[in-house]
């Protein structure tokens, strides 16, 4: 590990937003956070991943990974961040380096790699993620995106986060301080407003920004920028302008919100855009601390009117569905800001959580769980999937919300599932996201599938169970009918 990226990891981990890393002696904290990782265990996601994952949602730069082609293929377009206009940002860039650069150095094949991009698509700039091989050999990546902003006059920022430097958490920072060395602070905007503010952490999945973006457009407040969902590359550089910052995940970036306070003094605060108190909260906040840098007062009247109105609204649409899933039991098994946020949601819904994943969410994460759930927090640290297996077929949940990689559990055991992570394809964000979750929540737990699946299987032992599920009780000639349905022809035809 280079010592330049030793010294960033040191810089990352002295965190004044993180309360559980500022209540550490001063040698745990040199130590960090990090986790390292056994050979194959990076499916949770290393450091590369996470600053991919951190940066790509800014939809007009180019990404190039200096690597083997695998790093780009594991990490390409495997979140659904939105873009309202430029598409490169799903455009796979690498250097596909081979044996030769392994041992002569892939320095020459990322210079012609940059000009190539820039020559053929022009963006604004040009993202340069480091990789565990190219990192090994040494390939000085900042000297060359350094080169290359001289010679072709536009800035190639260069993210030092190879794999092996430790976790997708660590990823996300060292990607956000990629931008902080690099990109925030170096573009004026043209015109600033007393409304301006930054959101950090979102990535607009499936379009969720979009869903709260209008809610800001009625109060007149402005989002110059998003890091980094829909994002620009000269709305980020341009970001020291804004007025306030929100933290949606503070698990991702809380170094770049702080950090901004440190240099330009833009207060921050985390707020969730999920479920309907939540969304009005965050509302309030925005527009508090927006009246506190200057603003006219009567943001906050006009701020309360129109949360009246959403409110309303959203009740009233919700109104159907919550007679219907009333006390039905919910395990979440999610992370970090969701951890809290969506609970807040479903009981809105009239949902009860049975249990809720912490793995991945703070110390003030889990109390703010504490908070919204009081004496009946159950919070799981590390479920397994027998346990949550269990559970399901236990039906001590009735459904369990959770990320693609846990979906064959509850599949598994014949329980509805509802996919509440980066890979989904419904938003969930404020009021109208609201009424999506409870929505979807319901057409899952209500769906017929769930009935049919639970039906014991035709080839068991008990002869009723047989005649109730078979047209006869005797499997084979079920599967003649079966087979001359599907050729046309008559069972006899079948059996001779």
């Amino acid at each position: 590990m280079s010592v330049l990226l030793k010294a960033k990891i040191a810089e990352v981990f002295e965190e004044p937003g993180c309360n559980k890393n500022q209540g550490k002696s001063e040698k745990e904290r040199k130590k960090g956070c990090t986790k390292q990782l056994s050979p194959g265990a990076a499916a949770g996601g290393c450091a590369f991943d996470g600053a991919k994952i951190a940066l790509q949602p800014i939809a007009d730069a180019a990404h190039l990974v200096h690597g083997p082609i695998a790093c780009e293929g594991n990490s390409w377009d495997n979140r659904h961040s939105a873009s309202s206009g430029p598409q490169i940002y799903r455009t796979g860039f690498t250097t596909d380096i081979n044996e030769l650069d392994v041992i002569y150095g892939g320095e020459k094949r990322l210079f012609k790699s940059i000009r190539e991009i820039l020559e053929k698509y022009n963006p604004p700039a040009v993202f340069v993620y480091q990789t565990c091989v190219t990192a090994l050999v040494g390939d000085d990546i900042e000297a060359v995106c350094q080169r290359a902003t001289e010679k072709f006059g536009k800035p190639i920022i260069p993210v030092n986060a190879p794999g092996f430097a430790g976790i997708k958490n660590l990823g996300n920072k060292l990607g956000a301080e990629a931008l902080l060395d690099y990109v925030i602070g170096t573009v004026e905007p043209e015109f600033t407003t007393p409304y301006d503010i930054n959101i950090i952490g979102e990535y607009n999945l499936v379009g969720e920004l979009w869903q709260v973006k209008p809610l800001l457009d009625a109060l007149g407040i402005r989002v110059l920028c998003c890091i980094a969902g829909d994002g620009r590359y000269n709305e980020i550089a341009s970001a020291h302008r804004a007025k306030v910052n929100m933290m949606v995940c503070s698990k991702s970036m809380i170094n770049i919100a702080t950090k901004m306070e440190q240099r330009w003094g833009i207060p921050y605060f985390e707020g969730s855009f999920y479920g309907i108190g939540d969304m009005s909260d965050t509302l309030r906040q925005i527009a508090k601390l927006l009246v506190q840098q200057g603003a006219p007062a009567d943001l906050l009247d006009r701020t309360e009117r129109l949360i009246a109105v959403e409110e309303a609204r959203a009740w009233q649409r919700i109104a159907q569905y919550k007679q219907r899933l009333a006390g039905k039991r919910v395990l979440l098994i999610t992370g970090g800001v969701k951890s809290w946020s969506v609970v807040a949601a479903l009981q809105e819904g009239g949902m009860e959580i049975v249990g809720t994943s912490v793995k991945k969410s703070t110390k003030e994460d889990k109390q703010k769980i504490k908070e919204i759930m009081g004496d009946d927090a159950h919070m799981i640290d590390d479920m397994t999937p027998r346990e949550m297996y269990n559970m399901l077929r236990e039906a001590r949940a009735d459904i369990m919300l959770s990320g693609g990689r846990s979906q064959f559990v509850a599949l598994k055991a014949r329980m509805p599932w509802l996919d509440i992570n980066q890979e989904r394809y419904h938003p969930y964000g404020g009021y109208e996201g609201m009424v999506e979750l409870v929505r979807e929540i319901d057409r899952a737990i209500y769906n017929p599938v769930w009935q049919q699946v639970r039906i014991p299987a035709p080839w068991g032992d008990d002869g009723e169970t047989l005649g109730a599920v078979l047209p006869s009780a005797r499997p084979m000639d079920f599967l003649t009918d079966v087979a001359a349905k599907s050729l046309g022809l008559a069972p006899e035809e079948v059996t001779s």
